[in-house]
């Protein structure tokens, strides 16, 4: 439920790598393990640290967001979305483990780093910062060996219908690399409600000769189960 608005608004937030880590189930060794498969794709990127952190342990990343075609204004917009957290940390602090383990400030100083991190790896290399929207992304098919996709399809049912949602998940499978794979969370929407329609998406993803799974892990913080779905090409 982090940082996400029942308006229908997409926040642009800053997250760093370790947070990615701890959302889809990765490990800093695991990542590193899924970048000799090629490229990570993020998207959406926001205003994350990702791709500069990516590049500082070796690797390729891009990050994809509609936000990137007025890159001016974004600073404005992740700081927007850290003013959203940060309310969200004071007033609902039982959705957050940074809350929980009262250290939300040292949380907030994360992303603050993780939005430096991002302005100058922008300026440096412009490249790896693309401008699109799912469900059509600017690459050709197989070019990433992992997807991420944090906050975005099941976060928003007010903006991304179940049709949508399909075509979503289907471009990052295509963009994806056979023996790689998609990573989605979450599964709910800003209120914490799973989406109804998940079931039937995972059946209309196999008939496109896509496999599902749900990875279920601790949360770190509070040990309460988090989900995250995974796509692969399938055999």
């Amino acid at each position: 439920m982090e940082c996400a608005r029942p308006t229908g608004e997409i926040l642009v937030t800053s997250r760093p790598l370790d947070e990615y880590c701890a959302l889809f189930g990765l490990t800093r060794a695991s990542l590193a393990h899924a970048l000799t498969r090629g490229p990570l794709l993020d998207c959406p990127g926001g205003a994350a640290g990702l791709v500069a952190e990516v590049r500082a342990l070796g690797g390729r990343a891009v990050a994809v967001d509609p936000a990137y075609a007025a890159m001016g204004e974004i600073t404005g917009h992740a700081l927007a979305g850290r003013a959203a957290m940060a309310a969200q940390l004071a007033t609902a602090p039982e959705i957050s483990p940074a809350a929980l383990s009262g250290r939300p400030e040292a949380y907030l100083r994360s992303w603050d780093r993780a939005r430096e991190l991002f302005a100058a790896d922008v300026r440096r290399h412009p490249g790896d910062y693309v401008a699109a929207l799912l469900p059509r992304l600017p690459f050709a098919d197989g070019v990433f060996g992992t997807a991420l996709s944090s906050y975005l399809l099941f976060a928003y049912p007010g903006v991304f219908s179940p049709a949508d949602q399909l075509a979503g998940l289907r471009e990052l499978v295509r963009v994806t690399a056979p023996g790689g794979e998609v990573r989605i969370h979450p599964l709910h929407d800003a209120h914490g409600r799973r989406s109804p329609h998940l079931n039937e998406l995972r059946f209309a993803l196999g008939t496109h000769g896509i496999s599902s799974s749900l990875l279920r892990f601790p949360r770190p913080g509070d040990g309460r189960t988090r989900t995250v779905l995974v796509l692969r090409r399938a055999r």
